[in-house]
């Protein structure tokens, strides 16, 4: 199951990760998937203060996860864009974060595919014009269809 989509600026794609937020829960996997510069941070960012981080949200580039604790829900933000082996992600500990009790959103996830669990969505995005993006969300468990029919009756 799928749906797909446009952003014609940051905002809107800001809007539309607090639209993924208000359906998200703990347990919930992420993938975010694009070139570089396509947005991915962006749609995370928009989660995450959909979520209610009201703190500074940076890109987890260089220390490869950022947490946030918001209220009862911990989010475990990584960005796999540096890893060269997939050992790497032993090292820092991956196997803890991905616990039942966090949403968890990974950006580059193909550079780890072999250790990473089943993501509920996959979300592709892809530059159109320099202003423009299309998304295609797709549900990788039943746990992803219900959250796409949760998502088609709010969708921007």
């Amino acid at each position: 199951m799928e749906k797909s989509g446009y952003f014609s600026s940051e905002k809107e794609m800001l809007a539309f990760g607090g639209q993924l937020a208000a359906i998200l829960a703990p347990g919930d996997v992420i993938f975010l998937q694009g070139h570089l510069g396509v947005g991915k941070t962006t749609l995370a960012r928009g989660i995450l203060q959909g979520l209610g981080c009201q703190s500074h949200i940076k890109s987890p580039t260089y220390t490869m996860v950022e947490s946030y604790l918001l209220g009862d829900c911990s989010v475990h933000h990584f960005d796999l864009y540096r890893i060269r082996d997939p050992q790497e992600l032993y090292d820092i500990g991956l196997v803890d974060y991905l616990s039942r009790d966090a949403i968890i959103l990974i950006e580059w996830p193909e550079k780890a595919f072999v250790l990473l669990p089943l993501p509920t969505l996959l979300c592709e995005i892809k530059i159109l014009t320099p202003t423009t993006r299309s998304w295609v969300l797709t549900a990788k468990l039943p746990r992803g269809e219900t959250l796409l029919r949760l998502l088609g009756c709010a969708i921007i």
